[in-house]
C-alpha cells in the first residue's frame, strides 16, 4: 500500500485515474484538463480539511477514538460528520454515517467520494460500508491519520467486494 503524505496541493488526481467526474468534465481524450485536475485537488484537499474538524468535533468519551468524515456529492456539496458514542453501545453512531445521513436529509443522494480521519487511518467499519454501498459501491474512499498521511485510497467495492445492495432487490432507488 503506498502511503503519501498530503502537502498543500499535491496533485491527486493520479491517485484515482478517471474516479471523480461527474462535477468535472472529460476532455477529448477522456482525462481531465489542468483546469479540471486542480478543481479535484481543491475538492480533496476541503475535504480532508471537513474531515479533519469533525474528528474535532467527535464524542467518543468510552473508546477515545475520534473519527470523522466528510463526504464530497455529485452536487458537489460536501458534508461532515463525527462519531458520537453512547454509553449503550449500540446506538452509538460512525462518523461516516453520519457525514451519509446529514447528505442524504439535505437532498444528495449521490456520494461520489468519502474521506475518513481517525489518529491511525483506520478503515470504515462494516455497517458504514454496507450505508456507502446504498448510495455508490464505486465511490472513492480515502482514509488518512493524524498526521494526513494516506493510509487507503481505492473505491467502496474494494473494500466491500460481493455487497449486498439495491441491485440484489431489482430495484433503483
Amino acid at each position: 500500500m503506498k502511503r503519501i503524505l498530503i502537502l498543500g496541493m499535491l496533485s491527486l488526481y493520479s491517485l484515482f485515474g478517471e474516479g471523480i467526474t461527474s462535477t468535472l468534465s472529460l476532455n477529448e481524450e477522456g482525462s481531465l484538463s489542468m483546469e479540471n485536475e486542480q478543481k479535484l485537488n481543491a475538492v480533496i484537499i476541503e475535504l480532508i480539511e471537513k474531515a479533519i474538524e469533525g474528528q474535532q468535533k467527535a464524542y467518543a468519551p468510552y473508546s477515545n477514538y475520534l473519527v470523522g468524515a466528510a463526504v464530497y456529492t455529485k452536487s458537489g456539496k460536501i458534508y461532515s460528520g463525527c462519531n458520537v458514542e453512547n454509553a449503550s453501545y449500540g446506538l452509538t453512531n460512525c462518523a461516516e454515517r453520519t457525514a451519509v445521513f446529514k447528505a442524504v436529509s439535505n437532498g444528495d443522494k449521490e456520494i461520489e467520494m468519502i474521506v475518513v480521519v481517525t489518529k491511525d487511518g483506520g478503515l470504515c467499519c462494516g455497517a458504514c460500508r454496507q450505508v456507502l454501498n446504498e448510495f455508490n459501491p464505486k465511490m472513492q474512499v480515502i482514509a488518512i491519520d493524524q498526521d494526513k498521511e494516506i493510509k487507503f485510497r481505492g473505491t467502496l467495492d474494494e473494500l466491500l467486494p460481493y455487497a449486498f445492495g439495491p441491485a440484489n432487490l431489482e430495484i433503483t432507488p
